[in-house]
C-alpha cells in the first residue's frame, strides 16, 4: 500500500474527503518526524513505537572497488511493532 492508496482507503473508512484524509496523513507524518528530530518516541499502543536510535561507526567495504572504508556514526529512525500488530500479521 502506498500513500494515495492509504489517503483513500482513510477517506472511504471516514466517510470524509480525500483531501481531508491526505491532510491527516500529512499531519501525521509531520508530527512525528517533529517528535524524532527532537529525540523524543512515539508511541502508539498496539500499533508500534517509532523512536531514534544511534548506529556505532563501523567499517564498511566499497562493492565496486572493494577498498575498506570508515562509515561514521548516526542516527536513525525506528519502527517496533506493537504485541498487537504483531499478532495480528
Amino acid at each position: 500500500m502506498n500513500k494515495a492508496e492509504l489517503i483513500e482507503a482513510i477517506a472511504n473508512d471516514l466517510g470524509v474527503t480525500k483531501k481531508l484524509a491526505g491532510d491527516f496523513v500529512d499531519a501525521f507524518i509531520y508530527e512525528v518526524t517533529k517528535a524524532l528530530k527532537k529525540g523524543h518516541e512515539v508511541r502508539l499502543v498496539g500499533f508500534g513505537t517509532f523512536k531514534v536510535v544511534k548506529r556505532k561507526a563501523r567499517t564498511g567495504v566499497n562493492p565496486q572497488t572493494g577498498q575498506k572504508m570508515r562509515i561514521p556514526a548516526r542516527k536513525v529512525p525506528k519502527f517496533v511493532p506493537g504485541k498487537e500488530l504483531k499478532k495480528a500479521v
